[in-house]
């Protein structure tokens, strides 16, 4: 399969060590802070219903959610959904998590355009997350040339939706911030660190979801661009 040659290790492995490196910084700096309690002694939960008090979002709901770092607003039903570790725990890193997630909430009240152009993209990105590179491998063994570009146009929706993921995130932490210092949950200078670390290595791997959608996009581009060269 060319899905092992050495074009695509070339391309693949830089971002496979990016995703790993910045996965392992955001576990890394939520495994230290979650261990560090919050002078404000807070939960996650109670941070992010103060939140929601203080700032008259009380349209916002808050619900568990299974698994680790699974924490995540949802537009839909207005619903803030916090992970047991999160909920549960008065840590620097619970509080900087659910803040952050309610930032996401803020920019749902004040429809933040960027968050609106990232979900008009979800449609596209599910389909050609799935429909272009079974384009591009049509259009490769059969000599397609346009088809094979068509492909990667479909696909190219991934790495733009990357690209609109990262203004919307970059937003919700810095309002997270700026709530957590102005409410007094956070108080200390350990503990602006502590959120900043938090929320820096979560931002980190959109980073590298956005390089990694780039790097694959520049594989399915050579093979094209190599198919023409061969058909001259």
């Amino acid at each position: 399969m060319f899905f092992l040659s050495p074009t695509y290790l070339l391309f693949m492995i830089p971002a496979f060590l990016l995703m790993s490196l910045a996965s392992w910084y955001v576990n890394s700096a939520y495994k230290k802070w979650s261990q560090v309690a919050a002078q404000s002694r807070l939960t996650g939960t109670q941070a992010a219903q103060r939140l929601i008090s203080t700032g008259g979002m009380y349209g916002v709901q808050i619900a568990g959610t299974p698994g680790n770092l699974t924490d995540h607003y949802d537009p839909r039903n207005k619903t803030l959904y916090l992970s047991q570790g999160v909920a549960n725990s008065p840590s620097v890193a619970a509080v900087a998590i659910a803040a952050h997630e309610l930032g996401h909430a803020m920019q749902d009240a004040e429809d933040y355009f960027p968050m609106r152009v990232r979900a008009a993209l979800v449609p596209m990105v599910n389909i050609g997350s799935n429909l272009g590179w079974i384009l591009i491998l049509i259009g490769l063994f059969l000599r397609l040339t346009n088809l094979a570009w068509l492909g990667v146009l479909v696909f190219a929706g991934g790495a733009v939706f990357a690209l609109a993921t990262l203004p919307v995130e970059f937003n919700a932490s810095a309002r997270a911030k700026d709530l957590l210092y102005r409410t007094g949950i956070i108080q200390s200078e350990t503990e602006v660190r502590g959120v900043n670390q938090v929320l820096n290595a979560a931002a980190l791997t959109y980073v590298a979801g956005l390089l990694t959608a780039i790097l694959q996009l520049l594989y399915y581009v050579s093979l094209v661009m190599g198919m023409g060269g061969r058909r001259r």
